[in-house]
């Protein structure tokens, strides 16, 4: 069984990725090859956050002491949920009073350096009592299973099969492979590259909009990356000023 690492947002810098007098592995490599989950993203201290930008980036935490350099595998899936302000958002009693400058200055606590990691922010509306009486999703997990497991089949194809601390899946390509990989249409170029400039992405975030459209086009079965994937890819960006339900951010995209 894969591991699943929830650790409280009052965890410590080396109780996340490491350290101490015989430099012992944190929750980032305990969490390798799982999924590594912080609950209320915001309440972590912003240096505990900021110190899961290298395992997040190279997939290993590095530890340095007086007399030892000590490296943990720590490639792990971030999953993250935070509510949309510090008052909690939503309709109701927790409904915010002081606008949208609550919500700004409760996600300024996060650098933007880590948010430019995260592949995938998901907004969740709060469910009514009218939604629990809903009929279930046309495609339910098992369907959905099925759906991955072939694009992941697909991803295996076009790179060869895992090995060697190599990777077959997406989000593995190098930079420099991953524009030959896409393979875009010239309308999804054209909307990418328009994109990048009025949302001034970074190369970093260029690059992942780019593995989340292939992603995307695998899980619809299509050989090229339309300009509907692209499209689609674009709306999971970080966008600081849209308003935001109680919200889940899966940080990064491993299909």
């Amino acid at each position: 069984m894969r591991p699943f690492r929830s650790p409280h947002h009052s965890a410590s810098m080396a109780a996340m990725v490491g350290g101490g007098a015989k430099a012992k592995p944190g929750e980032a490599s305990m969490a390798h090859h799982g999924i590594l989950f912080l609950d209320e993203l915001p309440e972590f201290h912003a240096q505990v956050l900021d110190s899961l930008r290298q395992p997040m980036e190279n997939g290993e935490a590095v530890i340095s002491r007086a007399n030892r350099h000590v490296r943990y595998p720590s490639r792990f899936q971030l999953v993250a949920a935070a509510n949309p302000c510090k008052c909690g958002g939503g309709p109701g009693a927790f409904q915010c009073r002081k606008g949208p400058a609550c919500q700004a200055n409760y996600f300024s606590r996060i650098s933007g350096p880590f948010l430019d990691r995260i592949d995938l922010f998901v907004d969740a509306a709060p469910v009514t009592a009218s939604d629990l009486s809903l009929p279930p999703p046309a495609e339910g997990t098992g369907e959905a299973a099925a759906r991955v497991a072939r694009a992941r089949a697909c991803q295996t194809q076009r790179f060869g099969e895992p090995g060697g601390g190599r990777r077959a899946i997406n989000v593995a390509a190098p930079g420099a492979e991953i524009e030959q990989l896409c393979a875009l249409e010239g309308s999804a170029r054209d909307l990418l590259v328009k994109a990048a400039d009025q949302l001034s992405l970074s190369a970093r975030a260029y690059h992942r909009v780019l593995k989340v459209a292939r992603t995307i086009a695998d899980l619809d079965g299509a050989g090229a990356v339309a300009r509907l994937h692209v499209a689609e890819a674009l709306t999971y960006r970080y966008r600081p000023a849209a308003p935001m339900a109680e919200t889940r951010l899966p940080a990064r995209s491993r299909c």
